[in-house]
């Protein structure tokens, strides 16, 4: 067995990928750095990230355009054991030209997370709650199941267009911000993020008692179905949600 090591990067992946076609390997294990473990019975490669050699794998997987977008939400639902998956995906597409083969059992459990990751990604984007900071830069901060963040930006920048904000993903511990122009990747004080309360614009809190007494005045005690209030707002997002947080 060979075990391919890599710094836990999408183009490292891509890169890794690579190298399992480039010196044609059989026996073969892709793992993040941060999931390595002692396996004295292994041989283990130390992958380097090339930005080149992981373009030239997903322009290779250009005509299979599911498979791409399967292979990038897999990644981002962060599951143990994904490159596995992955690379097995590839290597049965890549042989049969067939995608959706949902027969194989890499290519279902790539369209389960797929649909594991859209779920996700849509519900973030119903439950951001953006705040006024004292500069005002617009913030809100998210703890997702999965790695969305890069999947809503293209969301909110359109939606959120005239404005400067800051979504922040207090579990990886990185955020996007957009400036009027383009949205970049950043990294803050996730610290002081996670108690907005030091930081938000005092004309925040009468909107945040504003918007509470709307959602309590419209609310129908005889019509609520807490079952299905559940389905639809699961309580781990409670924190971050203004109707939910009076404090």
């Amino acid at each position: 067995m060979t075990r391919l090591i890599y710094d836990g990067s999408f183009e490292g992946l891509l890169t890794a990928i690579f190298q399992v076609y480039e010196e044609r390997l059989q026996d073969v294990a892709i793992i993040p750095v941060s999931s390595l473990q002692p396996d004295f019975f292994s041989e283990d490669l130390r992958v380097y990230t090339d930005a080149n050699k992981a373009d030239r794998v997903w322009q290779g997987l250009k005509p299979f355009s599911l498979l791409r977008q399967m292979i990038y939400k897999a990644y981002l639902r962060e599951a143990a054991g994904a490159e596995k998956s992955i690379l097995e995906a590839v290597r049965y597409v890549l042989k049969t030209k067939n995608e959706k083969d949902y027969g194989h059992p890499a290519i279902l459990q790539l369209a389960n997370w797929t649909k594991e990751v859209g779920r996700e990604k849509h519900r973030t984007e119903a439950f951001v709650r953006f705040k006024r900071a004292k500069d005002d830069t617009y913030i809100a901060v998210i703890e997702p199941d999965f790695n969305v963040l890069p999947l809503i930006a293209k969301h909110f920048k359109n939606r959120y267009a005239d404005q400067v904000f800051v979504i922040y993903d207090l579990k990886r511990d990185y955020g996007i911000f957009y400036d009027l122009h383009k949205t970049e990747f950043i990294s803050l004080d996730a610290a002081r993020l996670s108690n907005l309360n030091t930081i938000i614009h005092e004309e925040e809190r009468g909107y945040d008692a504003m918007w509470q007494d709307y959602f309590k005045s419209t609310g129908i005690k005889s019509r609520v179905n807490k079952k299905l209030h559940l389905r639809h707002v699961p309580k781990r997002y409670w924190k971050y949600l203004n109707e939910k947080n009076p404090d």
